[in-house]
């Protein structure tokens, strides 16, 4: 019988708002970087994404999806939520933030619910695959189905 793979917070959102998903454990694979996670879990690398922090100059903060192999453009990211600029958060800020610790970050699930807005490369893929919460540990549904849980708005984010 295969392990069974321990609920996590995102998946208990999920679960709550009647939304399918797909779990998906990494966590005995030693995968570290976005890209090994996708290789490990069989994924596309353009389907999986990163959630990333940030705090804009006006001191709101704001969360941005990318594919993981990819950049996010700060640039265009200010340009999104309407600020003039916008840079990544320390490390050390991301968990009393968030809740959430770096590897395991997940748009859904915050300690507040911030701005999100994720790349609109996301549209090309029936699912998507990003953190669950927990490093570890990943959830793969639609686009439309994160939308049904979290306002999450769609944008070229990304560096070209």
């Amino acid at each position: 019988m295969p392990d069974r793979i321990p609920k996590t917070n995102v998946m208990r959102v999920l679960d709550q708002h009647g939304v399918s998903y797909t779990a998906r454990d990494y966590s005995k694979t030693g995968a570290v970087s976005g890209a090994d996670v996708a290789r490990v879990l069989g994924l596309d690398p353009d389907a999986v994404f990163k959630t990333l922090v940030t705090v804009a100059g006006s001191g709101g903060h704001y969360v941005f999806m990318v594919p993981v192999e990819r950049e996010l453009s700060l640039r265009k990211a200010a340009k999104a939520v309407g600020e003039k600029s916008i840079e990544m958060i320390k490390q050390k800020e991301l968990l009393p933030l968030t809740g959430y610790i770096h590897g395991g970050c997940s748009p859904i699930g915050m300690k507040k619910q911030f701005v999100t807005v994720i790349d609109e490369t996301a549209r090309l893929y029936d699912t998507i695959t990003f953190s669950a919460g927990k490093v570890g540990f990943q959830v793969e549904l639609s686009l439309t189905d994160l939308q049904s849980v979290i306002p999450v708005a769609v944008a070229d984010i990304c560096e070209d």
